[in-house]
């Protein structure tokens, strides 16, 4: 297909692609993108990449003048987000993550869906296993109906659970209208490099933002092992902490919204005391394991009911065997990724 946009006067939409060492899917995601109609222009931020990501974007360049690649040393998924919305004047912004896709239409189909007055509109997500990303499709949150979101029932959606499929809100990637960004002068907190979604889409809220949610569209979030959420230290987790803390500072809250904010607060800081814990015990400080665990009754409940959760996943694997494993973990993805992947 072949495009022609003026770089001058860009309008529509903006799709922005943080990417760091993802020259296997960068080249999806931008063919993906250069797919729909509705992108004017599709900003790839090569966040320091040391395989080749941003020549591996260019080499997927479709020829109608919309792909900008920039290039820049490594400052996490949050400060490359900030870099690519500076990179473009469109009105309306898009995130796409790097190992991501989007099927034929979906930005179509997201503004035909959207009405009118929002600042923020996400479809629900589909979801996929690499090696699958023509389906069969997962559903995120299996929205069957267009509606709004607040900020209590957005942070209470991003409280994980064990007992129910990964669900939350904060794996959404919407479009976004600049006008709002530009009012309120928000940006990704480029302190965080796991939940800056979560952060970036609650500090929205708590600001006023109208924020609507559709049905599937057609981005495809692809569920691979070795991603940065999949990583995450106890650093980041008290960075997510830190994020509700400045949430809960925001004037005019509602007691629902400070309720829920409270609530996903105590569960980050249950997984950074279990990943404290577990960096503990593989330094050989087991003292300082034990301290983690005697920090409160809930800790202790926590730490120990995740370990036995692992234990119990291992064994599994041993008892289906190596290809049993991988037929359960072929099945479509609840989810792809932690909040906020970058």
């Amino acid at each position: 297909m072949s495009v022609s946009v003026s770089r001058e006067s860009v309008d529509g939409v903006a799709v922005l692609i943080a990417a760091r060492d993802a020259a296997g899917t960068i080249a999806r995601a931008v063919r993906s993108a250069l797919a729909q109609p509705e992108a004017a222009e599709v900003v790839v931020v090569d966040d320091g990449s040391t395989d080749g990501t941003a020549a591996v974007a260019r080499e997927a360049d479709d020829g109608s003048g919309r792909l900008n690649v920039v290039v820049q040393e490594n400052t996490g998924p949050s400060g490359a987000r900030n870099r690519a919305m500076s990179s473009t004047s469109a009105p309306l912004l898009c995130v796409l993550d790097a190992d991501d896709l989007m099927t034929p239409g979906r930005l179509g189909r997201l503004l035909e869906t959207s009405g009118e007055g929002w600042d923020f509109v996400a479809d629900d997500l589909l979801t996929a296993r690499e090696g699958r990303e023509s389906g069969p499709y997962g559903r995120l949150l299996g929205v069957d109906k267009a509606g709004e979101v607040d900020l209590a029932s957005f942070v209470r959606a991003n409280i994980s659970d064990p007992r129910r499929p990964r669900g939350e809100m904060g794996f959404l990637k919407p479009l976004v209208r600049r006008s709002f960004l530009e009012r309120t002068g928000l940006r990704y907190d480029g302190r965080m490099r796991l939940g800056e979604d979560y952060a970036f889409y609650a500090e929205a809220l708590a600001r006023g933002a109208r924020f609507r949610l559709t049905p599937a569209c057609g981005y495809v979030a692809i569920a691979r092992k070795g991603s940065l959420s999949e990583a995450h230290g106890a650093v980041d987790l008290k960075a997510l902490i830190d994020a509700d803390d400045r949430l809960l500072a925001q004037p005019d809250l509602s007691p629902e919204a400070v309720a829920a904010l409270k609530a996903h607060q105590r569960s980050i800081r249950l997984k950074w005391s279990h990943r404290r814990a577990l960096d503990a015990r593989k330094a050989g400080r087991l003292g300082a394991a034990v301290r983690v665990l005697a920090e409160s009754p809930a800790t202790a409940v926590y730490i120990l009911r995740e370990t036995a959760r692992a234990r119990a996943v291992s064994a599994a694997r041993r008892l289906v065997g190596r290809r049993g494993w991988a037929a359960i973990e072929a099945e479509p993805a609840a989810a792809g990724s932690e909040q906020g992947r970058g």
